[in-house]
């Protein structure tokens, strides 16, 4: 079994029970992230690593939702979800390093607390850039490497043990790989002694 089917596995089990799991951690250390995020977002919008559908409450109503995930289990929550809010959304599973989408397909990409756990996160931006229409906008929330050196430390000695348990990875850094992918950054905030990070980037 390769490492992405092991992963898929661990996600599918964990999908009924991963909204209960972060709701505590999200609020402590995401708080208001998805709603800056979704509120933004317009047009035709693809939001890569759905998982549960969290952020389906929070995109505006003249949206057109289309989202993607690797594994089965936590789009079948997306969907329950989905029935129970009345919102449409086509939802696929798919890998973020390879979207089955034409170019210049959508208005706006999201993607929330998803890039920490790719295998290869340069090529998920890649595609997001490739899939975004020109002057479309990125939309990403995530915890990232801390500046602070103890804290950082202390992420790199996590990420030992949650990048084998779950592909998650504490101590990536979007904003300059975002940039080298050729999106021109708009906003970029950092919060939680810089464990966490906005960013609204354009491409051009």
């Amino acid at each position: 079994m390769s490492g992405q089917d092991r992963l898929q596995k661990v996600w599918d089990k964990y999908a009924e029970r991963y909204d209960r799991d972060i709701g505590f951690m999200e609020r402590l250390m995401f708080g208001g992230g998805r709603e800056w995020v979704c509120s933004q977002a317009s047009g035709h919008v693809l939001e890569v690593a759905v998982g549960t559908g969290r952020n389906l409450p929070f995109y505006p109503a003249d949206t057109q939702l289309t989202g993607i995930d690797f594994s089965p289990g936590m789009l079948d929550v997306a969907r329950q979800l989905a029935a129970k809010l009345g919102r449409e959304i086509t939802l696929t599973e798919a890998d973020a390093g390879k979207l089955p989408f034409e170019d210049a397909t959508f208005d706006t990409v999201v993607c929330t607390l998803g890039l920490c756990g790719f295998p290869d996160e340069r090529a998920a931006i890649a595609e997001m850039h490739r899939v975004l229409k020109p002057g479309g906008r990125l939309l990403l929330l995530d915890h990232v490497g801390s500046h602070h050196k103890v804290i950082l430390f202390g992420q790199r000695l996590l990420e030992k043990l949650t990048v084998k348990m779950l592909g998650d990875y504490q101590t990536r850094r979007p904003l300059p790989l975002v940039e080298q992918a050729g999106f021109v950054i708009e906003r970029a905030e950092r919060g939680k002694a810089g464990m966490v990070e906005r960013l609204a980037a354009r491409k051009p």
